[in-house]
């Protein structure tokens, strides 16, 4: 896909379009770096920044408990017949 850059002031944009924006997961803050003649654009956001935080509040809280009943035992077969 082509794209030609704009003037914006001193400075040049480039348009990118919806479906690009959307396939990359970018929106708002981005990062810009120089890779030998290219230009790579990253999201700033972490996709999963903050999960540790909320795992340990989760834990003060007591809201970690396994949803499921507990596990079955293991049956006849499993304790006769099968082997490592």
């Amino acid at each position: 896909m082509k794209s030609k850059l704009v003037r914006i002031g001193n400075s040049r944009g480039i348009r990118i379009p919806k479906l690009l924006l959307e396939k990359a997961g970018l929106e708002g803050e981005v990062e810009i770096d120089v890779e030998g003649n290219r230009l790579v654009v990253r999201s700033v956001h972490q996709p999963r920044a903050g999960w540790e935080e909320a795992f340990r509040r989760m834990s003060r809280a007591g809201d970690d408990a396994l949803i499921d009943p507990e596990t079955p035992g293991l049956s006849r077969w499993d304790d006769e017949e099968w082997e490592w």
